[in-house]
C-alpha cells in the first residue's frame, strides 16, 4: 500500500501541468477584467466587475488617508496642506490599484499631501 505522503506527492506531480495552465488562464482573465474595468463607461458595470474580481480574491486598493509608501503606491501628484498631521498621507486615489491575494498587480496612483511650510 502506498503511504498517504507518497500519494499526495504523486498527485501534485501529476496535476502540475494542469494547475499551471489553470493559473496562467486565471492571470489572463484577471488582466482582461482590469483592462475592461479601466475602460468601463458605466459606474454600474465597473462596480460589477470590481465585485466579481473581489469574489475571486482580487482586491481594489484605495489607500486614501494612509501614509504614502513608494513600495506600494505610485505618486501622481501632490496637494499642499498647512496641516502638518496630513503631510505624507495619501489625499486621494487617482487610479485604483489591485492585489491578488496579497500580491500587488498594479500599484494605486495617488495624490499625496505635502506640507506647504517645508
Amino acid at each position: 500500500m502506498v503511504g498517504s505522503e507518497d500519494f499526495a506527492t504523486a498527485a501534485r506531480e501529476n496535476a502540475d501541468p494542469t494547475l499551471e495552465a489553470a493559473l496562467a488562464e486565471r492571470r489572463s482573465l484577471v488582466a482582461l477584467c482590469l483592462y475592461a474595468l479601466d475602460r468601463a463607461r458605466s459606474a454600474g458595470v465597473a462596480e460589477r466587475i470590481e465585485e466579481g474580481l473581489a469574489g475571486v480574491g482580487v482586491s481594489a486598493l484605495r489607500p486614501d488617508g494612509v501614509r504614502f509608501d513608494p513600495a506600494h503606491h505610485e505618486a501622481g501628484g501632490t496637494v499642499a496642506t498647512a496641516d502638518e498631521s496630513l503631510d505624507g498621507l495619501v489625499a486621494e486615489t487617482e487610479v485604483v490599484g489591485f492585489s491578488d491575494r496579497g500580491e500587488l498587480l498594479r500599484a494605486p496612483i495617488v495624490t499625496v499631501y505635502s506640507n506647504a511650510e517645508r
